[in-house]
């Protein structure tokens, strides 16, 4: 059932405003603490999610979902193959001069998640742009550009024509991004776009002008990467579209080529079980799973990606076996690593969340309980560094690279409850001394409260009513409550508020004072806390690029510990590369 723009109530013409630049997707709209849909969007979401259909007074369909439980009903829309746009009231509602103003700030798709619960943390959730190449040149090169939104990797990869289903095979995308005549055999969701968004030269221009670039001769690009680059454009003009407020956590692209890395088609890792086995559901056979002790969802995924790529230089390959190596040597430092690393969250998805303004107070906690590992891990890391090495020794260049991040360990340490909710507006989430003023308003909430029940026991005094008790409610605020068996007994200064089957419910001007007290003081915490959070939030964010290099030393160390600590049981030996073939 569809309906023109100018049908309904002001609220529907607003919808269906909103809804016209959204055709393609379900439009979760933001009414109050509910996510409402209409109209079509209403049937397909009941039918999936199992909830109620229901109807306005005008006959239009409605199914709503609260919004406390909004991420679970996303998952499965999303799961079931479609896009869900985001639509917020972006201005208070008390404030609003008629209808509250609502704006989409997000779409989510299959490739486009940063809920961590929602993400294996072993591998990548990569959305990928394709662009086939120059149809007359069958031998040319095509182009990939790969982003996980959820960490903020962007890989750019030059392939054959011949091989791209084999790439898309290895990147293992959940979302592809091409044009309408290079549709791929994959069967995860593709997104058709036009074809000057593929454009080479007004991609460079976006790259540069993202990444503060002279030009792209820094990051490696050649001139058979063209492809690519145009495959980052298009890929980066769709992200900004499903993220309108900006995507601050990505990094710089890395370029990927078949010069570097051996590529492996998809019969060849299907008949070695690299990463998958070839029965489905069998366990422990495949070599990522042979080879993986990782500790961190970083040093998973990085192992992950190396056995899909192998290395073609001998020095790269030499330089990963020393590392090996020194912690095969040195099995003490490689335990305090081991143990450094144990425990330690997933810092890169968590710090995106950050950056992309969507961590709650628990995951500032789970940041803050890992940063204040890193020292034990620099130690570890100077520990595997056998003495007199040089400084491009592996573990001495991830000790140059570590930041241990003091001044943010200082702050969310300072700022944090040790146990922090997952809901800011749950409160509990700033720890008492950080602020004087969330300090004083909590301090007369408390106070307030503690008045309020002395006024109980004053008032049962002065009544000879025992079984008087003052309560709170959201619709009359505070009140006392007296049975009818003693109607006799109310003082001409009570003013009846609410009538029960069994009880009368009253106030009293000193009630009425300090209820306005206690609620205002309440109001002003919850809005104080809210405000911290979302500065320290902030703060965490704007230090996502800090954070990215040191969850990649953490990701390497993982790694190379990791496969240590197998070569010692199992006896590996170093195999011995040789470049002249």
């Amino acid at each position: 059932m569809t309906a023109s723009v100018t049908d309904g109530t002001p609220l529907l013409r607003q919808y269906q405003e909103i809804k016209s630049r959204h055709r393609d997707k379900i439009l979760f709209f933001r009414m109050g603490d509910f996510y409402e849909m209409f109209f079509d969007d209403a049937e397909v979401a009941a039918r999936l999610l199992n909830i109620t259909l229901t109807a306005r007074g005008d006959g239009v369909p409605l199914a709503g979902v609260p919004v406390k439980a909004a991420a679970d009903y996303l998952r499965q829309l999303v799961a079931a193959g479609h896009r869900v746009a985001i639509c917020e009231q972006v201005e208070d509602p008390k404030k609003a001069k008629g209808i509250v103003r609502r704006e989409v700030v997000e779409t989510v798709t299959p490739g486009a998640l940063l809920e961590e619960d929602w993400l294996p943390g072993g591998r990548n959730n990569f959305l990928v742009a394709l662009h086939p190449g120059d149809r007359h040149r069958p031998d040319g090169p095509a182009g990939l550009a790969a982003i996980d939104l959820s960490t903020g990797e962007f890989l750019l990869e030059t392939t054959p024509r011949a091989r791209i289903d084999e790439a898309l095979g290895r990147l293992a995308p959940a979302e592809v991004v091409t044009v309408a005549d290079a549709l791929t055999a994959t069967d995860v969701m593709q997104t058709l776009r036009d074809a000057w968004e593929f454009d080479a030269e007004l991609a460079s221009e976006e790259l540069t002008r993202r990444f503060g670039l002279a030009s792209l001769d820094g990051l490696g690009i050649e001139a058979d990467d063209g492809p690519a680059v145009g495959a980052s454009g298009a890929l980066l003009r769709y992200l900004s579209e499903l993220q309108p407020g900006g995507i601050a956590h990505l990094g710089r692209p890395t370029i990927r080529r078949s010069d570097r890395y051996l590529w492996l088609d998809e019969m060849t890792r299907r008949n070695l079980e690299l990463v998958e086995p070839l029965r489905a559901g069998t366990k422990g056979v495949t070599l990522l799973e042979t080879l993986d002790a990782t500790m961190t969802p970083m040093g998973a995924r990085l192992l992950r990606q190396w056995i899909l790529s192998p290395l073609r230089d001998g020095a790269e390959i030499n330089r990963r076996l020393d590392a090996v190596a020194s912690g095969v040597r040195l099995p003490n430092a490689r335990a305090d690593a081991r143990e450094a690393l144990d425990g330690v969250r997933d810092l890169e998805r968590l710090a995106g969340r950050a950056a992309a303004g969507r961590a709650n107070p628990r995951e500032l906690g789970a940041l803050r309980d890992s940063f204040k590992r890193l020292p034990r891990i620099a130690a570890a890391l100077a520990g595997l560094t056998p003495p007199g090495s040089a400084a491009t020794h592996p573990f001495a260049s991830l000790s140059a690279e570590l930041d241990l991040l003091e001044d943010l360990t200082t702050e969310l340490e300072a700022a944090l409850e040790d146990r922090p909710p997952v809901n800011p507006a749950d409160g509990g989430v700033i720890r008492a001394g950080f602020d004087t003023e969330l300090d004083e308003s909590r301090e007369l909430r408390d106070g307030g409260k503690q008045y309020i029940a002395s006024i109980q026991q004053r008032e049962r005094e002065r009544t000879g009513i025992a079984s008087l008790k003052i309560g709170y409610n959201k619709v009359f605020g505070y009140f006392i409550e007296v049975t009818r068996t003693h109607s006799a007994r109310i003082p001409p200064d009570y003013e009846r508020r609410q009538t029960l089957a069994t009880a009368e419910r009253y106030v009293t001007p000193e009630l009425k004072q300090y209820e306005a007290k206690v609620l205002g003081a309440e109001e002003r915490m919850v809005a104080r806390e809210a405000e911290l959070f979302g500065a320290l939030r902030s703060q965490v964010g704007a230090a996502i690029a800090r954070i990215q290099r040191s969850a990649a030393v953490l990701a390497h160390l993982d790694v190379w510990t990791g496969l240590a600590e197998l070569a010692v049981p199992y006896r590996y030996s170093p195999p011995t590369v040789d470049q002249g073939f």
